[in-house]
């Protein structure tokens, strides 16, 4: 009787290795929001990052970016406003221009959900053998920089939806 060979596997495409990838990250999202706090919506939650991460905006970019109406930030940002977490304030460039700045507390709040988020994957992570928490290191520069190219992407989106611009 012939011996067979195993077929022979092909190496993954990158398409389906960028695939893999996608839908590992995604479930960690999930994961990631399905264990935050639950005090706020998550477009609240997102709009607070935002402007930890860019500083005061004004509510037309802020609805740009977060991908909802404007008059549904507005909404939003009362909400954010009542609980002490953003306020609206002019713009010192120009008067007639209101932005959206985040408060001390906003500060405070979107420090301690950041933190609560990493405890949660360090707590899982010390579960995994030092080979693949060592592959996980290794992959930190890499997801810092998918943050900063959707930071771009959002600012870009902001920049184009502006009439001045």
């Amino acid at each position: 009787m012939a011996k067979r060979d195993a077929p022979k596997r092909c190496a993954p495409s990158s398409t389906e290795s960028r695939n893999a990838i996608g839908e590992a990250l995604y479930g960690l999202v999930t994961l990631a929001v399905r264990d935050g706090p639950r005090e706020i919506s998550l477009t609240a939650a997102s709009t607070l990052s935002t402007l930890d991460r860019t500083g005061a905006r004004r509510l037309t970019d802020l609805a740009v970016i977060e991908g909802v109406t404007q008059p549904s930030m507005s909404v939003l940002v009362t909400g954010l406003e009542q609980a002490g977490l953003a306020e609206r304030r002019r713009d010192p460039a120009d008067k007639r221009v209101v932005l959206v700045a985040l408060t001390a507390a906003g500060s405070g709040y979107i420090r301690t959900r950041r933190r609560a988020g990493a405890e949660t994957f360090a707590d899982l992570m010390d579960k995994l053998p030092d080979d693949e928490a060592a592959t996980l290191a290794a992959a930190v520069p890499a997801m810092n920089r998918l943050r900063e190219l959707d930071n771009d992407r959002r600012a870009e989106r902001s920049c184009s939806s502006r009439p001045d611009r």
